[in-house]
């Protein structure tokens, strides 16, 4: 996939509400291909950096920087998947055809594109089925490929396998393997520390509002630096 955004600069972010900060001084980059796992405990920053990535929630301080060539349509080449998603009361394969339908793809190309996503994620035996019928992992599953559909140059996804059974949340790593393969960066969160080492490429951990690391997974998971990390890793710190 040719970076039409990417790189993502997150420099020096702040969010503050009710006269309390929540998020200080937050710096990372996204590169194009990536896998990115911010992990940390309840209430550290995780999912409110998502929102604020995706545009969903406005910086009280610093900058979210788009630094590809099409920068000025950031909007128009990105996803985010929530933990439980919202879905039209209609077919999975019309809910994903409204997604295109408002991200503006002619009506004649949509079918291909709705059953190419269906096939990439693995459901596209449910293509007719009621949405409101379907499973918790079959539903998440659909909004992945809603997602992936849109074919967005970064994905982010917010504890998507949560309230999973193991076999559901398998499902859903393996649906996002392949939409990384496909050539989607990745920034996701998670509490699931197993699905972090098998997914991720970098981790971010967050604690209290502060980026207290930042790193390969590899080095992370073999030897955390900080106190508070190692905590979290021996289910101390939750």
């Amino acid at each position: 996939m040719t970076p039409a955004i990417l790189p993502l600069e997150v420099r020096d972010l702040g969010f503050s509400a009710g006269g309390k900060s929540l998020l200080r001084g937050l710096s990372f980059q996204a590169a194009p291909g990536r896998r990115i796992v911010l992990l940390g405990p309840n209430g550290a920053g995780k999912s409110l950096t998502l929102r604020l990535c995706h545009g969903l929630e406005r910086p009280s301080a610093g900058r979210i920087v788009w630094q590809g060539p099409r920068a000025a349509d950031a909007k128009l080449h990105q996803a985010m998947v929530f933990q439980r998603p919202i879905l039209l009361r209609r077919s999975a394969a019309a809910n994903i055809d409204y997604a295109l339908k408002v991200r503006g793809v002619p009506r004649g190309e949509r079918a291909p594109r709705i059953e190419a996503a269906l096939a990439q994620v693995g459901v596209a035996a449910l293509a007719d089925r009621p949405a409101r019928v379907l499973s918790g992992g079959e539903r998440q599953l659909l909004a992945l490929a809603r997602a992936a559909a849109l074919r967005p140059e970064i994905l982010f996804l917010d504890e998507p396998t949560a309230s999973l059974a193991p076999a559901a949340a398998r499902r859903v790593e393996q649906a996002v393997a392949a939409i990384h393969a496909a050539g989607a960066t990745i920034v996701m969160t998670t509490h699931d520390l197993g699905q972090a080492r098998r997914l991720a490429d970098e981790v971010l951990f967050l604690h209290d509002g502060n980026l207290v690391e930042h790193g390969s997974a590899t080095a992370f998971f073999a030897a955390p630096q900080s106190a508070e990390a190692r905590a979290y890793m021996k289910g101390e710190l939750l």
